[in-house]
């Protein structure tokens, strides 16, 4: 007898990691899945850019939370490790300052303590070592009331923490922000400066960012891996499983709008002017675009618009295959300039490029101990590097000249940590907060959605279930927030809902997903 569930038309927007998850899981519960994607490829934010015949990953570039990919394969009947080859690194990231030092973070916490203790003294080393302690106590208190429930608030979450955890946040203080609470823990200004980075993976200042989210911390301890094929690697892996599984995928095929009829959204019709009927519809894209009117008028009521000035971090990154000199890299690394404050304040405050910018280079030829001996043949290696930058690309059109100059200051702070890039045109391409907005319309180039800015913004996120029956939402902007793991759990999240809605014995049921650190499988117990 066919499961009625199969009568269930499903449509998921965008084949971002998201919408690949929510895709796949609705697929292996039987429902009648299509996943549109304006692209030709999968990958979403997960991009790669061909320059000058090198294939580099210009999106995410760190592999972390092994263990939500691994539950996301086990539950389609699939094995991460067969689909997909991770290495995991030594050197989580090699950290430098323009006016001195270098600092190298490593997958084992005690060589991280030495390495601390050398760099700043033994005071430090004994600091970073209770700020570990109390990163992995935040994360095990807030993993089952908030990252993996479907819609926290902040009544429900006070309940499910008890007096233990509630305890355990009081103690940051109340409305600590995580430059705060840094400044208390550490008194080298160079480690509050490291950790304080931790705010810019969602796209937020550390100046306006709760102190939770020091619990980052423990992610990367949990470790760090590179992807054979890099993070577009893990699109493609998890894009062939669902279509193995019955999904059907129709890339080069954009949505020009979500319809909607008798208050239920039911299909999309494409820029073609095709129309695909729907029982269901998952959005897995930034909730803006429906909020502004660009999937069409029906739908603006679906969700929340986040404010220009409530937007997260946008950036500007140069995609590279170049040559390199001086500075021994690794996979990850971090260049910070002087005065940290100050980059954030010109982003948010001034809403122009930093004057003082923190660098970010990813060096994707180099895992492990590779050297630039291990480079391809010509010299060069494939590079992408990244500044902060203010989220007004549908406001502002950084001139050329402002661009010309973010770069220089970015050669010169490199230069001063001893790394010399050889930047050449013919075999770089530059993203500007202009050109993530038209990759991503109606965000101003925000990668992040909505900055975490105050505890409040961590309930500001919209939820699986949109206002609009019939209408769920995946992707980097709605909870549990940015990242290529949290956009996973988001399609984890749209799917359960989803499949709760149609259970009529479910509709009042809050949906938490299930896994977490607290209960890792046999292979990531393996290798932690």
């Amino acid at each position: 007898m066919r499961s009625p569930l199969a009568e269930h038309r499903v449509v998921v927007v965008g084949a971002g990691v998201g919408g690949l998850v929510a895709a796949l899981q609705l697929a292996c519960r039987g429902l009648a899945v299509t996943l549109v994607e304006q692209a030709a490829t999968p990958g979403g934010k997960m991009r790669r850019i061909d320059v000058g015949g090198a294939a580099i990953d210009s999106g995410p570039t760190v592999f972390t939370m092994r263990w939500v990919f691994e539950q996301i394969f086990d539950a389609a009947g699939a094995t991460l490790g067969d689909r997909l080859r991770l290495t995991p690194l030594d050197v989580l990231a090699r950290h430098a300052w323009g006016r001195g030092g270098t600092l190298d973070l490593f997958a084992e916490r005690e060589r991280s303590i030495a390495a601390i203790e050398a760099f700043a003294g033994g005071d430090e080393a004994q600091r970073f070592a209770r700020f570990c302690a109390q990163a992995k106590s935040l994360y095990r208190t807030l993993e089952l009331p908030y990252i993996r429930s479907s819609r926290p608030n902040l009544l429900q979450m006070a309940q499910s923490l008890g007096a233990r955890g509630l305890a355990e946040l009081s103690r940051l203080g109340p409305g600590a922000t995580l430059w705060s609470a840094l400044a208390r823990q550490f008194r080298d200004p160079r480690l509050q400066q490291l950790f304080a980075r931790y705010a810019t993976y969602c796209g937020s200042s550390p100046l306006a960012a709760p102190a939770t989210l020091m619990l980052i911390a423990q992610v990367e301890l949990d470790g760090v891996w590179t992807a054979e094929g890099g993070m577009h690697g893990v699109a493609r892996a998890l894009a062939q499983l669902a279509q193995e599984r019955g999904v059907h995928v129709r890339y080069g095929a954009p949505v020009a709008a979500i319809t909607v009829a008798h208050g239920r959204a039911n299909g999309v019709e494409l820029a073609s002017g095709e129309r695909i009927a729907a029982d269901s519809i998952v959005f897995n894209g930034d909730v803006n675009a429906l909020a502004s009117g660009r999937l069409g008028d029906a739908v603006r009521t679906a969700v929340a618009a986040v404010p220009a000035a409530e937007r997260s971090l946008s950036a500007m990154t140069w995609s590279m295959h170049a040559r390199t000199q001086g500075f021994a890299l690794h996979n990850h690394n971090v260049f910070f300039d002087d005065d940290y404050a100050s980059e954030f304040n010109d982003i948010f405050c001034a809403r122009r490029l930093p004057q003082q910018a923190t660098v970010y280079l990813c060096a994707q030829d180099r895992t492990g101990a590779r050297t630039v001996a291990d480079a391809p043949i010509d010299g060069r290696e494939r590079l992408l590097a990244l500044v902060n930058a203010p989220a007004n690309g549908d406001q502002t059109t950084f001139s050329t000249a402002e661009i010309d100059a973010c770069e220089q200051r970015m050669q010169r702070l490199l230069a001063r940590c001893g790394l010399s890039v050889q930047i050449e045109p013919a075999h770089t391409v530059s993203t500007t907060p202009s050109a993530f907005e038209q990759l991503f319309p109606a965000t101003g180039g925000a990668l992040y959605g909505r900055a975490t800015h105050g505890w409040m913004a961590l309930f500001r996120r919209e939820s699986a279930a949109s206002r609009l029956p019939g209408l769920y939402l995946a992707g980097g902007s709605v909870h549990p927030g940015p990242g290529v793991p949290m956009a996973a759990m988001s399609g984890q999240l749209a799917a359960a809902t989803l499949l709760a809605h149609l259970d009529s014995t479910s509709r009042s049921r809050r949906v938490v997903i299930s896994g977490g650190m607290s209960t890792p499988s046999a292979t990531t117990a393996g290798t932690a």
